[in-house]
């Protein structure tokens, strides 16, 4: 069977969401709680690649209190900075990621993930 990841908060209703239709799907994850066990800037990069994004900017949450207080918009910043910004503050970091299959998902709804299943 496929190995799985999630990258999961259970505190956020979209994370727990996504474990559930993993679960449904009859899928025991490898679950990651980022808050407990933070990311390293290495694991991000591969996210960010999995993901296809071209941006960190776009794996940050963008409404936190700690984007606006870090002045994260500031055009200026570069990936390496914005990476390690994620690595100190893992809040920042968008959630639910799924990793499966050398590919990655936001569980934003949460059935994206399906996609790589």
């Amino acid at each position: 069977m496929t190995k799985i990841t999630i990258v999961h908060n259970p505190r956020c209703s979209k994370s727990r969401q996504t474990l559930q239709l993993l679960q449904e799907q009859g899928y025991q994850p490898e679950i990651v709680e980022y808050l407990k066990q933070p990311l390293s800037a290495k694991t991000l990069k591969q996210y960010l690649d999995m993901l296809g994004f071209d941006s960190a900017r776009q794996l940050m949450r963008k409404n936190e209190d700690e984007y606006k207080q870090l002045n994260l918009s500031d055009e200026q910043l570069g990936e390496t900075e914005l990476i390690d910004v994620m690595v100190s503050h893992p809040k920042l970091i968008e959630r639910p990621i799924v990793i499966a299959n050398q590919q990655a998902r936001i569980g934003r709804p949460p059935e994206s993930v399906l996609e790589i299943l």
